[in-house]
């Protein structure tokens, strides 16, 4: 299920736009409204969901550094509506407070409102209450944040890593995968590997953040590499040929025209990184620097001062 489809929002939707978005599905999907309307409460129940994804800043980004597929593989329906609290969310939007009105003049109920827990059972509803009241929960363990370092190969193939944990005395081995295209600053979300529960609870996640090592050849400008590559200025004048060693080492054959400018870039489409585990590649911008030599031979300042003396 693609969240942002499901509640009809661009993938770079503001805040405010999801949460206008789910509000207008909500009034047209509300089981209030659709009583007995199988296909209204699956649809309810999809915008839920995705509204609990898109409107939470954490999980949203762990959604969008690895798809719903990927996403779903470290979240369950329970993660999912973990901290949501659903009646609070429709409350503010006017439901299940006895006198909102939607712009078709359908008036809520409170006796509806109370009706989602079973459709979403403890999940979303602020805590596990039944029919004679509220239990309180077991804490959850502490989170940790450790910072991991990746190499731009990392970047372009993805990559399984080993880190090692030092908990209650104990070394921890645990293997994280880097997906493809990942960003500096992003953060991998391990779910119960942080500090366990003292109440009884679940443990706590540990989160990684990403750090990119310092390439000596390329420079990362999103999904584009950036390189430098110097000619002298004869062949900035003539044009020539030079090669380009791609990240994965493919060598290219790459013609720089007559003439080109000091800091031209040449493109080479589609050898640069990935968007994102399944997207398209970005390409490799190669800036162009003419050489100029600090100090000149004497046959060749004879040379120079000739092509001055014709204008060059």
């Amino acid at each position: 299920m693609d969240y942002y489809e499901t509640l009809r929002v661009a993938k770079g939707a503001t805040q405010d736009e999801i949460k206008k978005a789910y509000r207008k599905l909500a009034i047209k999907y509300h089981p209030d409204k659709n009583a007995g309307n199988k296909e209204a409460e699956e649809k309810f129940k999809k915008i839920s969901e995705a509204y609990a994804v898109l409107s939470d800043k954490e999980k949203r980004e762990q959604y969008d550094t690895y798809g719903s597929s990927g996403f779903h593989q470290r979240y369950s329906q329970e993660d999912i509506f973990r901290g949501f609290d659903l009646n609070d969310i429709l409350r503010q939007f006017g439901f299940g407070n006895g006198n909102f009105r939607s712009s078709g003049g359908f008036r809520t109920s409170r006796q509806g409102s109370a009706g989602f827990e079973n459709l979403f059972g403890n999940a979303g509803m602020g805590g596990a209450c039944g029919g004679t009241g509220c239990r309180p929960q077991p804490t959850k363990g502490e989170d940790l944040t450790y910072e991991i370092t990746i190499t731009l190969d990392d970047v372009l193939h993805g990559a399984e890593k080993t880190i090692n944990l030092r908990q209650n005395g104990r070394d921890n081995n645990i293997s994280v995968k880097i997906p493809k295209g990942i960003e500096a600053g992003k953060r991998l979300r391990l779910t119960g590997k942080g500090r366990p529960s003292m109440t009884g609870g679940p443990a706590g996640n540990l989160y990684l953040k990403v750090n990119i090592a310092p390439h000596p050849v390329f420079t990362r400008e999103g999904d584009d590499l950036l390189m430098e590559k110097r000619i002298p200025f004869s062949e900035a004048c003539l044009g020539t040929k030079i090669e380009v060693e791609t990240l994965e080492g493919r060598k290219l054959k790459v013609k720089v025209p007559a003439g080109v400018q000091q800091e031209s870039k040449l493109r080479l489409k589609g050898h640069g990184l990935p968007a994102g585990p399944i997207g398209s590649r970005g390409d490799i911008y190669v800036k162009i620097a003419v050489q100029i030599p600090k100090k000149l031979s004497r046959e060749q300042k004879k040379v120079v001062k000739a092509l001055a003396e014709v204008g060059l």
